[in-house]
């Protein structure tokens, strides 16, 4: 079962889609676009193409847990989602993950103009990895608190 985690932003969405055993982060990519209905069109490209099951979609709530403007775009958008695609919809506490991209990016030698290009599609990936380890020890369920 393959599982797609969405990294949800103004000008650049992340994506990124499990491997067939919904065990690994495969196919990473980035959709350049400030159209939300673009977007949501992309992603079912993406969905039919790799026969996607699952979503889960970063939700950035504040470092101190509240949930701001950001927060209520991404729930907006897991509603849409799930309305068009009929897929549930798992909320991620994404805190932190475009940090560790960037991190991660420069550490690979990355200069800030290529990491602008990609970081958002590793941001995905983290997000994703983080849901099927959660998976894979059990637990399930809408995870907006990242436990």
């Amino acid at each position: 079962m393959r599982v797609m985690a969405i990294d949800y932003g103004d000008a650049h969405t992340g994506v990124a889609v499990s491997d067939l055993t919904g065990l690994l982060a495969g196919y990473t990519d980035t959709i350049h676009s400030r159209r939300r209905e673009e977007v949501v069109r992309r992603l079912g490209e993406i969905i039919g193409e790799y026969t996607v099951e699952e979503l889960v979609l970063g939700y950035p709530k504040n470092m101190d847990g509240t949930l701001g403007p950001r927060a209520e775009k991404a729930a907006a958008l897991a509603a849409e989602l799930e309305a068009a695609f009929g897929l549930p919809v798992c909320l991620w506490d994404e805190r932190r993950t475009t940090i560790d991209a960037h991190n991660i990016l420069a550490a690979a030698g990355k200069d800030a103009r290529k990491r602008k290009k990609t970081v958002d599609a590793v941001a995905a990936a983290l997000i994703l990895e983080g849901y099927l380890t959660r998976r894979r020890s059990g637990r399930t369920g809408r995870a907006v608190d990242g436990e």
